[in-house]
């Protein structure tokens, strides 16, 4: 069985006002993590962006080299005699 203490008012006091003070910031730490983890998922959207586009990028010069060597790897001689063959 406890026996009733008397505490001192300072002391009351004192914890409640760090537990005021815990509540009152609570909003302010709460928005804190919100726009922490906006601004992480805005830049991982804008690093998946570039990654993209780069990926892309490299795709479209492997196309163009591809269709490039399509073209010079064509026989000349022989489009030669056929077009001189249309023209006669």
């Amino acid at each position: 069985m406890a026996f009733p203490t008397s505490v001192n008012d300072q002391i009351t006091d004192s914890v409640s006002q760090v537990n005021t003070k815990v509540l009152g910031d609570s909003p302010a730490m709460a928005m804190g993590n919100l726009f922490m983890a906006t601004s992480q998922a805005l830049a991982n959207a804008a690093h998946n962006a570039t990654y993209s586009q780069q990926q892309t990028n490299i795709t479209a010069q492997a196309a163009t080299t591809s269709g490039i060597t399509t073209l010079y790897s064509i026989d000349t001689s022989s489009d030669a005699v056929g077009t001189r063959k249309i023209y006669q």
